[in-house]
């Protein structure tokens, strides 16, 4: 038998396997300044939400002017299982000079900041900018999984709920090897408990 959640622990869980078959409340759509659905996963996840989440992402694009690298913005998952997507764009890698490592930190919190204020309880990550935006693996997966470590660990100083379950759903083998040692060097297992009494 697992371990019972406590009320302030947040499980992670890195899976090999496609994003398209999780089972949480919110998926995290990696996108482009303009909200297209133009590529990659992005695609393929607005191809599967439907013509309600085009118009919602037009919306955004019309009132806010997009999404900025680094940022994240909701919308309903219209024909998806999940309750929301969480948009974001994640940062160009050029050499890892110009900021991508701050920027990419920051998708991940912001995502997960969204997950509060929305009392959203599980959520689903990609590898975040390692496709079309050429973030190397190697160096993406350690600052991810610290970022969401010390997000939780925060949002529990704080008093707030962090979601109960946060899954990376990782679709590359190289991928999956990648965060599997990332999350190894933090000390942790494939399926852990962060917070309290971890």
């Amino acid at each position: 038998m697992g371990r019972k959640i406590r009320p302030m622990q947040t499980r992670l869980e890195l899976i090999h396997g496609d994003i398209m078959d999780a089972e949480v409340d919110a998926i995290v759509n990696p996108t482009d300044l303009v909200l297209s659905g133009g590529g990659g996963l992005d695609f393929v996840i607005r191809q599967a939400a439907g013509s309600e989440v085009d118009r919602e992402c037009e919306e955004i694009l019309e009132n806010r002017g997009g999404c900025q690298t680094g940022e994240a913005v909701p919308t309903s998952a219209g024909n998806l299982s999940a309750k929301y997507i969480i948009h974001t764009v994640g940062p160009i890698w050029i050499g890892g000079g110009i900021g991508e490592p701050k920027l990419l930190e920051s998708c991940h919190r912001e995502c997960l900041q969204l997950a509060v204020e929305k009392g959203i309880q599980s959520i689903a990550f990609p590898a975040i900018s390692t496709g079309t935006f050429r973030y190397p693996l190697e160096k993406a997966a350690p600052v991810a999984l610290k970022t969401v470590k010390e997000f939780v660990e925060y949002a529990q100083q704080r008093g707030d709920r962090a979601p109960e379950l946060i899954q990376f759903f990782l679709f590359q083998e190289k991928a999956y090897v990648c965060y599997v040692k990332a999350l190894s060097d933090l000390g942790f297992r494939l399926s852990c408990l962060l917070g309290e009494d971890t």
